[in-house]
Parts: C-alpha cells; sequence; structure tokens
C-alpha cells in the first residue's frame, strides 16, 4: 500500500508538471497508523527539494472519485491521505509559483550518552520493543533500569515528571516496488515507557541489534528555546525574501513582481502548553515576524517535517546524513509565499 501511495503520487506529478516529485505534499494519517515506514519511502522517493509536513494521528475528511470520506468510516477505511501540490508548467520559472518554506522547533533535548542496542525483541500486539543495550566502549550489556539509572543520577530526580524518548539511528535498505534498493540512513524517536532488570521497554518496532540511540528530554527549556530559534529563522526569510525583492526592484525589468508570504499552517504537538502555560506562545515566531499575514493552524499528536537533524542542535559528521521526518513535542511552521505572475504572462 505504501509502494501504491508513492506510485500515485509520482505519475499524478509526471502528469502534470513533468517531473515526478512534487513541490510539496501535506500528508495526514489517522490514530492507528505507524507512519515512520511511510515516510521512509516517501522521504527515500522524492527528490530533496520536495517539502514534506503534516499531521501523524489525526481525524480527516478527503474526497476521492466517489465521494467524500471520513477516515473513521469502515466502509472508506484509510489510513492516510496525501495532499501534493504541482509546478504549473504553463508560468516561467519563479514566476506565478507558490514557494514553500518549512521550520521545525523541537520541544526535546538529547541528554545522556550513546547507547547501542544488544538484544531486542519485538511485540507487534502491543506495538512495542524490549531491548538491552550497551555503552559506547563497554562491554558489559545493560537493562532498562540500569540505563534509566545513569540518565537520572546524571540529569536528576526531574526526569521522572517529563516525557523520555530514545532517538534510534538505522540504517536500512529501502525500494519501491522492484526497483534497486539503496541504502537510508534516518533517525527516528521511540516513546520510553518504563524499565525494569530485564529490558528498556519503548513504544513501536523497528528497532534492530546493533542501531544506537541517545536518550532525549522534553522540557520546558529546551522548547522556549526552539521557539526563540524559530523566529531567528523566520527573521532570515523574511530578510531573504526582502533582499530578492530588492533586487528585482533594481532590475531592468520594471514591472517585476516582487515575492511576499500569504500565509502559514502549523502543526503544534498538543503537549507543549503545558511547558509555556500559553498555548498561544508557539504562534508567536510568526506573529512577530509577519503580523499582518494570516495564519492557520492544529494541536497534533505527531508532527511530520521532511528534514535532518540540524534543528535540534550541533550535529556530527557521524550524523550529519541522517534524516528525520517524524517528530515529537514540536511545532512545524509551513509557511507560503507567492511570486505574483506580470500581466505579459
Amino acid at each position: 500500500m505504501i509502494d501504491e501511495l508513492v506510485r500515485n503520487i509520482r505519475e499524478c506529478s509526471s502528469s502534470v508538471s513533468g517531473s515526478a516529485s512534487p513541490v510539496a505534499i501535506l500528508l495526514f494519517s489517522d490514530h492507528e497508523t505507524d507512519m515512520k515506514p511511510v515516510l521512509q519511502k516517501l522521504d527515500y522517493a522524492f527528490c530533496p527539494e520536495t517539502v514534506i509536513v503534516g499531521e501523524g494521528g489525526s481525524q480527516f475528511l478527503y474526497q476521492g472519485e466517489a465521494a467524500v470520506n471520513h477516515c473513521n468510516d469502515a466502509e472508506y477505511s484509510s489510513a492516510a491521505v496525501a495532499l501534493s501540490f504541482l509546478r504549473d508548467t504553463g508560468n516561467p520559472p519563479g514566476i506565478g509559483e507558490t514557494q514553500f518554506h518549512v521550520v521545525l522547533a523541537p520541544g526535546i533535548a538529547q541528554i545522556g550518552p550513546t547507547y547501542k542496542a544488544v538484544a531486542v525483541k519485538e511485540r507487534p500486539r502491543d506495538f512495542s520493543t524490549w531491548l538491552t543495550a550497551k555503552r559506547e566502549a563497554q562491554v558489559e550489556s545493560l537493562d532498562g533500569l540500569s540505563m534509566l539509572d545513569q540518565i537520572y543520577d546524571e540529569f536528576g530526580g526531574d526526569l521522572y515528571c517529563s516525557a523520555l524518548y530514545i532517538g534510534v539511528s538505522k540504517r536500512r535498505k529501502c525500494s519501491i516496488g522492484k526497483e534497486r534498493a539503496s541504502w537510508i540512513y534516518l533517525q527516528e524517536f521511540h516513546e520510553v515507557l518504563r524499565g525494569d532488570e530485564e529490558y528498556l521497554y519503548v513504544n513501536g518496532v523497528g528497532i534492530r541489534s546493533g542501531d544506537s540511540f541517545q536518550f532525549y528530554l522534553a522540557n520546558a527549556n529546551a522548547t522556549r528555546d526552539s521557539c526563540n530559534n524559530a523566529s531567528n529563522n523566520l527573521t532570515c526569510l523574511k530578510r531573504d525574501l526582502d533582499h530578492q525583492n530588492s533586487g528585482r526592484s533594481t532590475s531592468n525589468n520594471v514591472n517585476s513582481k516582487k515575492k511576499s508570504v500569504f500565509g502559514c499552517i502549523m502543526f503544534s504537538c498538543c503537549g507543549r502548553g503545558k511547558f509555556f502555560l500559553q498555548p498561544i506562545l508557539d504562534c508567536s515566531p510568526f506573529m512577530e515576524n509577519f503580523p499582518e499575514i494570516t495564519f492557520s493552524g492544529t494541536f497534533s499528536a505527531a508532527e511530520i517535517a521532511r528534514g535532518d537533524l540540524s534543528p535540534y542542535g550541533p550535529v556530527s559528521e557521524e550524523h550529519s546524513s541522517l534524516r528525520c521526518c517524524l517528530h515529537v513535542y514540536s511545532t512545524v511552521y509551513l509557511i507560503m509565499s507567492y511570486t505574483p505572475a506580470s500581466p505579459s504572462t
């Protein structure tokens, strides 16, 4: 089904724009669908310039060929829906086009050393994984309680009150249909459920022995810092657009049109508000930079934003190639800008 989704998007995009990769994909899934394998293939299949954002774990309506369907309707059950934005080949490049800009504000921070999974047991029935691990450069395997005790001893008892995740670095082979498989490198987050003297228990499947991981903690400081960074990134975007428009106005084309931001869609984790005690604060990065521009958004269970790990802080050379598309405790800003076509075009 995932391969079919990719093929459908490719065929639709090719028939309209001549390119197998759309400009952007807005993606929604239901509460029961594991979006990790879906996003692995979407990130693999489309060119790096294709923007992919959305919400995992939602209810949605969509209009198919027959009727308007509800995702929870047993007769018309759909795990996910993708809204594709395709390039209009009738306009000159960059003119009369909507462009999409993505800014990610994570709400979790990296803590503790790097571990490597040793014994891994998947439990598909309850969608969980049991694992033991060892620290890098050490031989002894650690159970879940030992790992959590190390983290608690180093960072204090406040961790008991915070959401804890592991970010797992994965190297996997990926292909679409019968195409030749290639290696992909990705990081995926799994919520820590608990730990005992046997295993560390985490939500989700897809972890293998030999995968490395680090713990991530959701906290107020990480959320506040990411909100400030998002505001700075939007300031840079505004400055870049002003610079481009300045270049147009000084060109020989007196009828050149200015590129302008006309809207923003936000996807924000419903858990971020408890850190701020003001859920509206996640709107401030956009409102401060574009106070007169319309925006809308939703609180979500899992935020989709295609990209790398740079929003989470400094990235080592070893992790520079890792991709990350599904986030937790984050806010995703999808900013849309437009360059009008001149009357002559």
